[in-house]
């Protein structure tokens, strides 16, 4: 199965604040395990989902340098907590607020991923959504997407120092302040 070309459709889908969205990913990222949320919330089956990259819910309008920041947190072997704008089957978006940790084996060795999902406070998207917004621009500005990447990187890591704190960190003002 390929990945659903569709256009974001601007409409919001939310979940109740009792629902937790919860999957499973192997090592490079690839669907081992959705639930009913995940698939009612993305309007995919489960047989639509497994085995595909978890990939194929994101959204355009969500910054890359945020993902990679994501991926290079759980690839450490360090959990993270990211706001994240995903994009349903039919072009819809919703937004969570993610808590992405690795699994792993007996030796300790990382063999997956494990990510809860849940509502985010509206107030805490109103401090998020321009600064996403920003990167996505920054990200846009170079003439190749590694450039861009990088240049969103070392943007969002300014905004951090000029803050003293860490991405967790700021997430959890986020929420404090919400």
């Amino acid at each position: 199965m390929t990945k659903y070309a569709v256009e974001p459709t601007g409409r919001e889908r939310t979940f109740g604040e009792d629902e937790i969205i919860v999957s499973k990913t192997d090592t490079s990222g690839r669907l081992l395990y959705v639930n009913d949320v995940f698939c009612k919330v993305g309007l995919y089956t489960e047989s639509e989902l497994i085995g595909q990259p978890h990939s194929i819910v994101r959204h355009p309008e969500m910054p890359r340098t945020v993902f990679k920041l994501l991926w290079d947190t759980i690839q450490k072997g360090e959990e993270i907590f990211a706001y994240v704008k995903n994009m349903a089957k039919n072009g819809d978006h919703y937004w969570v607020l993610a808590h992405v940790t690795p699994s792993f084996d007996a030796a300790g060795r990382i063999i997956g991923f494990h990510s809860n999902r849940r509502v985010p406070d509206r107030s805490a998207l109103a401090t998020i959504e321009p600064i996403y917004q920003k990167l996505l621009i920054e990200e846009g500005r170079s003439a190749n997407r590694k450039d861009g990447l990088a240049a969103a990187e070392q943007m969002l890591a300014e905004m951090l120092r000029v803050q003293n704190t860490e991405y967790d960190r700021f997430i959890f003002s986020t929420l404090k302040a919400a």
